[in-house]
């Protein structure tokens, strides 16, 4: 059965594992993938993530082996990233609560956003590709939040790795202002494996240095007393399924992020990794 995924990038860039490993699975299951930036501009991967020399500091080793990088690499340079869908002409903002009109600029940004949920029927589940890029145009997007919003209202798995999880942390209902993964089991980049210099961003030249908050605190928090955060320190992979959210702590984790999804569409999977 042919499945549709819709994939987000940042087009501050992103990392080439991230993609790929997800990519992997969904290619050999026949999957159409198609891809969506925030304004439409054509996605670029973060060079580290092409260099298999790139020793990650730290973990004190490299994290991309040389089959990876030409992988990553050729999915990076081929025409799959050309044209995506801009979720800034798709999905509407939401208006200011100082601007003229507001009223009638508040309805009709509702009636836009209700078209939205028709418009995810055709596709069977979300993606957010992680890297430092997410840090800058998708975590605090607020058409990122509506479509992740969306997808969950419809019970449709969403799969974010590493720093694209605090989209999920951030995706909230304006009226009670609670994360949509309030309660749930989720992973994500830790303090341990957070740089103090980062690996930068595409397109920009300034170096931010460490990234500007930690996912593990921002996760923590979100998840509530009744959920749980998984660092998994240590162990090789971390990937957690609390449906239907399917989340992927770093780098390693994706290629089995990416299965485990396929396993959430095909065999109804629902739980795993706590």
């Amino acid at each position: 059965m042919s499945r549709n995924i819709l994939i987000i990038l940042s087009e501050f860039g992103y990392w080439g594992e991230e993609l790929v490993g997800p990519l992997a699975a969904f290619d050999g299951r026949g999957y159409h993938s198609v891809i969506a930036t925030p304004t439409g501009k054509r996605a670029q991967a973060l060079p580290p993530s092409l260099d298999p020399g790139y020793v990650d500091p730290p973990l004190g080793r490299a994290v991309t082996t040389p089959e990876i990088a030409v992988a990553a690499r050729q999915v990076d340079e081929s025409s799959r990233l050309d044209d995506p869908i801009s979720l800034a002409e798709w999905i509407p903002e939401r208006p200011y609560n100082s601007e003229d009109g507001y009223l009638r600029k508040v309805e009709a940004y509702y009636r836009e956003l209700s078209r939205l949920q028709d418009d995810i029927g055709a596709y069977d589940a979300l993606v957010i590709v992680g890297g430092s890029g997410p840090i800058v145009d998708l975590a605090n997007n607020g058409r990122v939040h509506d479509l992740v919003l969306a997808f969950a209202r419809a019970d449709k798995p969403i799969l974010a790795e590493c720093y694209g999880i605090a989209c999920l942390a951030f995706a909230r209902d304006w009226e009670d202002r609670s994360s949509i993964i309030r309660g749930k089991h989720v992973t994500g980049h830790c303090k341990e494996y957070d740089y103090k210099d980062g690996t930068g961003f595409v397109g920009v030249d300034f170096n931010m240095g460490p990234p500007p908050y930690p996912l593990e605190y921002i996760l923590r928090d979100a998840t509530g007393p009744e959920g749980r955060y998984h660092g998994n320190v240590g162990k090789e992979t971390s990937v957690i399924v609390d449906h239907p959210f399917v989340t992927a702590r770093s780098t390693p984790d994706s290629y089995l992020a990416g299965e485990k999804l396929v396993e959430v569409l095909e065999s109804g999977l629902r739980r795993y990794g706590w």
